[in-house]
């Protein structure tokens, strides 16, 4: 709950910010036709020799496109801190509001993302890419802009930052003391020694954190969509398959899980020390860890199949609550005329 509210907040911030942003990027450029017309003008011979290509809809890249949509819509479904979110959902009727309001938050701060990138090549000119990296086409895109909007793309920066790793330090410090610590070698931890450990282990993510992103200037990994693709590659390829077709089928096995886990992450650290190593469309954590995920969805379903089942049991008892006879009206079950 203490996430699920954080993120609201957060989230308020972030639509409010990149709604604001866009607005004043397409202004600086004379407004939204014109910039569009600027880059259709624009040549890039290294990248694409089709004229107009960086105002079409697609790019000049649909294919590393893809991979980047793959990895940022498809796995946020098997990220552990988003899942968790779910157990704050009070009833059905929250989740049919929750359901509306994601799908919009997704569509203007995902969908404002993606059209703000595309009108990073109005800036080239001001940036060597090359020599500065990626990461600063956003920065140079906002250097423009009034002191106050600066101000609030730092608050809209900090509250996209500070969602996902307030999700992931309660989920991971939560889970390594509940499910792990407390039920394997301290059984009797009381309640106030469990959330005393659980802020001692918050405080030690972020530390980790801390260190990550210090020693990632130094590393190989040249910017933050590699770091992403690198953890969500990890993460969300070891969980995705495991998590979507356990609701929906009793026949998933536990080694079908450890197969998918171990396949996600050596592919991910591998992709790290020995990127270049890989065939050309992998070699982009990107497009690794897009294809991590795609290849647990066939891994879970091969392997359950030639592995022991779990105990008939325990599943029946995990599929019981779909079994449960609920009185509706009748305008939301018609029954037989």
């Amino acid at each position: 709950m203490a996430t699920a509210i954080n993120d609201f907040i957060q989230g308020v911030i972030m639509l409010f910010g990149i709604v604001t942003i866009i607005a004043a990027v397409l202004k600086s450029k004379g407004g939204f036709m014109a910039a569009l017309d600027g880059l259709a003008r624009i040549t890039d011979d290294t990248v694409s020799t089709v004229p107009g290509t960086f105002s079409s809809f697609f790019g000049p890249d649909p294919l590393n496109l893809m991979f980047v949509v793959i990895l940022t819509s498809l796995g946020t479904w098997g990220l552990p801190q988003m899942v968790q979110k779910f157990y704050a959902i009070k009833n059905e009727e929250a989740i049919k509001k929750g359901t509306i309001i994601s799908t919009l938050f997704a569509l203007v701060v995902a969908g404002g993302c993606y059209f703000l990138g595309g009108f990073g090549r109005l800036f080239s000119d001001q940036i060597d890419v090359e020599a500065n990296g990626f990461d600063s086409i956003i920065p140079t895109m906002l250097s423009g802009l009034s002191p106050l909007l600066i101000s609030l793309v730092v608050i809209l920066v900090l509250s996209a930052s500070m969602s996902t790793l307030s999700s992931l330090v309660i989920a991971s410090s939560s889970t390594l003391t509940i499910d792990f610590l407390k039920e394997l070698f301290f059984q009797k931890m009381e309640e106030k020694k469990q959330v005393l450990t659980i802020r001692i282990l918050v405080l030690v993510f972020i530390v980790l954190s801390s260190v990550l992103a210090l020693i990632q200037y130094k590393s190989s990994v040249t910017f933050i969509a590699q770091l992403m693709g690198i953890s969500w590659g990890a993460l969300a390829g070891s969980f995705l398959a495991p998590f979507l077709y356990s609701l929906y089928s009793k026949k998933v096995t536990k080694a079908s899980c450890w197969a998918c886990f171990i396949f996600s992450s050596v592919l991910m650290v591998a992709n790290i020390f020995f990127g270049p190593s890989f065939p050309k469309i992998m070699q982009s954590p990107i497009n690794c860890g897009a294809i991590a995920m795609l290849a647990g969805l066939v891994i879970v379903p091969v392997v359950s199949l030639f592995t022991p089942k779990p105990d008939k049991e325990m599943v029946e008892n995990a599929f019981a609550c779909y079994e449960k006879t609920t009185e509706v009206a009748q305008k939301t079950a018609l029954g037989k005329q």
